[in-house]
């Protein structure tokens, strides 16, 4: 995970950059560049993941053009074979391929031919285009803005970054790139064209085969790598598939409640059968509180489920970081997209669960994908996320919808299926109906949240909130509470982020006015 910050000026001194650069320093501390280049200024914080010599630092120069990327480009050894011929590599790092890549194809046609999570800034000096692209999933984080002075726009890992130096800063949206002024759509991964008509035992040997694949890409490192495992189905998949392409124990870590740690009892087991080096970390009521500001800041979001869902990971990546040396986590995030949240129970037809998917691959970037990017790089660490491979999303989002709607009494029950029988997990594993992160940690963490809110503010502050805060008012003293301390961050900002995450209001039995689903009458024994 790095950071960078560029703008499309020089009107500001290298001192007060160097101040904006520093808001993002936590996502790559190893090196730290910042020089005025071609009419601009360009920021790079890295953390040193491939070819750890210095070789590896940006921006990269070629040709009178210059690069930052934020990434890890997965197929880069095919593309430096594709470039060989033409180029001598200098150092070890994938992203050296993107700007010989880019002059041999050209903007368009090089992000099509990359596999992998990245957000890149680029200036070609002969053409005098400033350009900018962002993978299809939004894995990696970027913000633009427009200098104060000048006008011109500017790129940043984070929102943070930008905001001392720009106005109108914005998300950059996934599977776009920037060139001529403009954005362009260059994949939209929700957008299915066809429905594939496999049968179910194919389905199943597919997802199976392609979520292995998508695994073994992101052990690519040379740095060490650990897991973050909450025994439920996701995130055990994903470190089941890593323990059997290792030779030894890999590294798992769990976090939950000191009162009710739901979830620790499922991630032991897990550890227990894969035979992993497991840590179990416990967070406490006062953990929980004096954490939410900071959290709020990295995240730079209002929402009430990935602010709640966010305090564990939080805290787990901050033992991460200060007890051992590891550089890279991989996680179970996007996976729920796919195959369905427990609300999605309640879609009236397969259509409907489609096209909530698809909505919700569109929106992960400003929430789940935010939630761990955030937490994981705040504490130096880079977060791949296996259920977000390009060649994964693709096929499973092809699957016909009428074959992911839950007819089987278990959710995401292909996903199950793909790996029964053939020892990856237990059964009771397996076929686990999992709660929500916010809820498994331990269900005393939201009651604690909610106790102090209601501390603080009363129902008549929820009602004038509907006037101060028009945009996405606060509808409870929890959503009151996360607005005010956003915006003390972040003032005017809001628009960040598209609305709040819950259930499709618009479905039987999903009309709940709290983003858990322990609100669903479907919640049953879910992390219990």
């Amino acid at each position: 995970m790095c950071g960078f910050l560029t703008l499309g000026s020089q009107e500001y001194e290298l001192t007060i950059f160097e101040e904006a650069l520093k808001e993002i320093e936590g996502r790559g501390p190893d090196q730290k560049d910042y020089r005025y280049a071609f009419h601009k200024i360009w920021g790079f914080n890295r953390l040193s993941i491939m070819d750890l010599s210095s070789k590896g630092m940006q921006p990269f120069v070629y040709q009178e053009s210059i690069l930052v990327c934020n990434g890890e480009i997965y197929n880069y050894p095919q593309l430096k074979e594709n470039l060989k011929k033409n180029h001598s590599f200098s150092s070890g790092s994938d992203c050296e391929v993107l700007l010989p890549l880019y002059k041999k194809y050209g903007l368009d046609i090089m992000v099509r031919m990359l596999d992998g999570e990245f957000a890149f800034v680029l200036y070609d000096q002969s053409s005098q285009q400033m350009m900018a692209a962002r993978d299809p999933m939004g894995i990696r984080p970027m913000f633009y803005g427009y200098t104060k002075k000048e006008h011109q726009i500017s790129f940043a890992s984070e929102a943070k970054a930008l905001m001392s130096l720009c106005e109108n800063v914005m998300p950059f949206p996934p599977g776009h790139y920037y060139l001529d002024n403009q954005f362009v759509c260059y994949n939209d991964l929700s957008d299915v064209k066809t429905i594939c008509t496999d049968d179910l035992e194919t389905i199943a040997y597919q997802l199976r085969i392609k979520l292995e694949k998508a695994v073994e890409k992101r052990l690519q490192s040379d740095a060490p790598v650990g897991y973050l495992l909450s025994g439920g189905l996701d995130s055990s998949l994903v470190c089941a598939i890593a323990q059997r392409m290792h030779d030894k124990p890999i590294q798992t870590f769990a976090i939950g409640m000191e009162t009710d740690p739901i979830d620790l009892k499922y991630a032991r087991q897990v550890a227990d059968y894969l035979g992993a080096n497991h840590t179990e970390v416990m967070m406490s009521k006062d953990d929980v509180l004096k954490s939410l500001r900071k959290v709020i800041y990295t995240l730079e979001t209002w929402d009430i489920t990935t602010i709640r869902a966010s305090i564990g990971m939080f805290l787990l990546c901050q033992y991460i970081h200060e007890n051992t040396d590891l550089k890279v986590i991989l996680t179970g995030e996007v996976s729920d997209e796919l195959f369905g949240y427990k609300y999605t129970d309640f879609a009236p037809n397969a259509l409907e669960f489609q096209k909530e998917s698809q909505k919700r691959i569109k929106e992960l970037y400003m929430y789940d994908v935010l939630r761990a990017d955030r937490c994981i790089s705040a504490h130096s660490l880079e977060g791949r996320v296996p259920f977000a491979d390009i060649d994964f999303v693709n096929y499973a989002m092809s699957i016909d919808p009428q074959k992911k709607i839950n007819t089987y009494q278990k959710g995401k029950y292909l996903l199950r299926h793909a790996f029964e029988g053939l020892d990856y997990l237990p059964d009771e594993i397996l076929m686990r109906e999992k709660a929500a992160f916010s809820d498994a940690v331990g269900h005393s963490m939201v009651d604690y949240l909610k106790e102090y809110a209601d501390s603080l503010y009363t129902d008549e502050d929820v009602d004038k909130a509907k006037e101060k805060y028009p945009y996405c008012p606060p509808f409870t003293k929890e959503s009151l509470l996360y607005r005010d301390i956003f915006e003390e961050f972040y003032p005017g900002q809001a628009k960040w982020i598209k609305d709040y995450w819950m259930p499709n209001k618009s479905w039987q039995g999903c009309d709940v006015d709290d983003p858990s689903a322990r609100m669903l009458k479907n919640y049953g024994d879910s992390g219990k």
